[in-house]
């Protein structure tokens, strides 16, 4: 069918949106497997002895001696500790490869290229497109073949988060799955082998999808997206970017970097502003924007982030409210639109943290009991 072009302006704009069945897309990334061209998004690499090194001390993540092969989530934040970049980064060959959002792909370089002085670094952007493929299908031999992983001596898909350097350039990255969710993978080829590749993997089996079934997965999978489930103020704690490599995009025992103030006082002290939830939205009307207000009571609580028309979950989005709104509060998304917080996304209850614990038991005194 004629691919139809994802909405403009939008996040995705200038990629494919779906190919005449969006539902039909995500059950075949739950069944089988689909490829999704994402070519839209930047890629850099950054070259350099020092590259490591020099990473580690200006972003979030403990990337300073990042295994041959590995990948992570990385953030650049601001001095308030607010999020500004989101990449995934993957050490291949002496290059650290940083794929992120179309959008923030010749800002990012511009500060990284700043940020240099006389470090041996080198970043610039790099001439490859970033292709995604989710479903059960991706472990058997014909689509493995297909994606170069026989050919790179791998009989097996990688673990989550590894990257494998393929034969005829560039890598296959897996990335987390959903609990209980089909394997996914990010294949990052030069530009000029997308289609061959594209056609290689439909000829194998790989069904296209458009960016609609990969946003679907990704919402129901509560993974937040920046710039649309992000706003100026977003903290990382609000949407589960703190923990090492391979789990999060902050590393919260590393070294001096902008930012890491507010991220130690948030994670001593506990309780963020706000938390990422995923809501279930009335269907019978118009569906909310991102970026509307999601209110209670006529008081705002809240933004709406990417909202989407799930094929099992129905119409649903990813939204940043008030810490500690209840899962049965009526909240309206949006101008009219009756929403529900999905209980099961709700972050673990609060807990006191290590910082607010020993306030707490220097106020009260010493325990003249033990």
């Amino acid at each position: 069918m004629a691919a139809v072009p994802a909405p403009d302006p939008g996040p995705d704009a200038g990629a494919t949106w779906h190919y005449g069945d969006p539902l039909g897309e995500q059950r075949a990334a739950a069944t089988g497997a689909v490829v999704i061209d994402r070519s839209h998004r930047g890629v850099l690499a950054i070259t350099g002895a020092d590259r490591q090194s020099w990473l580690h001390t200006i972003s979030s993540q403990h990337v300073a001696a990042l295994p041959e092969g590995a990948s992570t989530q990385n953030l650049s934040l601001d001095g308030q500790g607010r999020v500004e970049d989101h990449w995934i980064q993957s050490e291949l060959g002496g290059t650290s490869y940083l794929d992120t959002e179309p959008w923030r792909a010749e800002p990012l370089l511009a500060y990284l290229a700043r940020m240099v002085f006389w470090s041996d670094a080198a970043p610039a952007a790099a001439d490859l497109a970033v292709l995604s493929l989710i479903g059960p299908a991706l472990a058997e031999p014909e689509l493995r073949d297909a994606l170069g992983l026989t050919a790179a001596g791998q009989d097996a898909l990688p673990a989550e988060m590894t990257a494998v350097a393929l034969p005829g350039g560039g890598f296959l990255r897996r990335m987390p799955s959903a609990a209980g969710g089909p394997p996914e993978l990010d294949l990052l080829v030069p530009r000029e082998a997308v289609a061959g590749t594209l056609a290689r993997l439909h000829a194998h089996g790989a069904r296209p999808a458009g960016t609609w079934a990969y946003e679907a997965n990704r919402v129901a999978a509560l993974r937040p997206r920046l710039g649309v489930d992000t706003d100026e103020r977003t903290i990382p704690h609000e949407v589960g970017w703190i923990g090492g490599p391979g789990v999060g995009a902050v590393h919260l025992d590393k070294g001096c970097y902008r930012g890491q103030e507010t991220v130690a006082r948030v994670h001593n002290l506990g309780r963020p502003p706000r938390m990422l939830v995923l809501l279930h939205l009335d269907g019978s009307g118009d569906r909310p924007q991102t970026g509307d207000p999601v209110t209670a009571g006529g008081r705002t609580v809240g933004r709406v982030g990417t909202v989407v028309e799930h094929a099992d979950l129905g119409p649903v989005a990813l939204a940043l409210v008030k810490r500690g709104v209840p899962a049965d509060t009526e909240l309206i998304a949006g101008a009219v639109t009756p929403a529900r917080i999905d209980e099961d996304s709700l972050p673990p209850a609060d807990a006191p943290g290590a910082g607010r614990v020993a306030v707490d038991r220097l106020r009260s005194g010493p325990d003249l009991g033990s």
